[in-house]
């Protein structure tokens, strides 16, 4: 029977695990989780860990026992090919930068007023805008929109995209910045508004082997998320494909 074993990331979790040497090990980013489960059972003997990309690539970068790492932007992946720490990357999946909140509300405009009474006396969830590429899109966008100055001070930045949505989710906050596969995968929220192309760099996953990686397969596994069947499974989860990006 194949066998998807999952790890929750923490920094010290990840160095005290026990990796069995048959196992094919993945660090990817957190939007990917769901999925990426599918595509990994589907695969064989696979472990994930989820996490921010910034963190799963300085992870890497100190000899974390990762095989194939998977990443939200480019930034990061540059800086790996840079430092030399993966091999064969490219771009296998893409997403829409949306804002998110319970499921439920209204359509929102993206402007000073409403996102200032759809906030309120609430924050506006995200990912690090210093490190999380949904942060980093995120902020790019308010920028580019003139919404910066607006809400800087409410920003509420967390480790990953899917913790800023939970919040959401569990009521916390009135809103937060994801992708559009998020408001499909978590329950509870929307998406209220999607940010206009050209705000904010092109949402793409990059996927790479890491250096040195020992497991057989990792190229294969790599391989396997190009094809259909597995962006079929990615498409179904509100991603957008390679080539044809996402849809107006």
């Amino acid at each position: 029977m194949k066998v998807l074993k999952h790890l929750g990331f923490a920094a010290s979790m990840l160095w005290a695990t026990s990796v069995v040497a048959e196992d094919l090990v993945v660090f990817a980013a957190a939007s990917l989780k769901g999925p990426l489960d599918a595509i990994a059972a589907d695969f064989g003997d696979v472990r994930v860990a989820y996490g921010g990309s910034g963190t799963l690539a300085r992870q890497v970068q100190q000899g974390a026992p990762a095989d194939v790492i998977l990443l939200a932007n480019a930034a990061w992946m540059d800086v790996l090919i840079a430092n030399e720490a993966v091999v064969a990357p490219g771009v296998f999946a893409r997403n829409r930068l949306v804002v998110i909140g319970p499921a439920g509300a209204e359509p929102l405009v993206l402007t000073a007023d409403t996102l200032s009474a759809a906030l309120e006396d609430g924050r506006l969830a995200t990912g690090f805008v210093a490190a999380v590429p949904a942060g980093i899109y995120g902020k790019a966008a308010l920028t580019h929109l003139g919404l910066w100055d607006t809400v800087e001070d409410k920003i509420a930045e967390v480790d990953n995209v899917r913790a800023a949505v939970a919040l959401v989710a569990r009521g916390e906050v009135p809103l937060a910045i994801g992708y559009q596969s998020d408001a499909l995968l978590v329950e509870g929220v929307t998406v209220v508004a999607t940010f206009p192309d050209g705000s904010h760099p092109t949402v793409a996953y990059w996927g790479g082997v890491v250096a040195g990686a020992q497991h057989p397969e990792a190229t294969a596994f790599l391989a396997a998320l190009m094809g259909p069947e597995a962006q079929q499974i990615l498409q179904d989860a509100g991603f957008c494909a390679v080539d044809t990006g996402c849809a107006p």
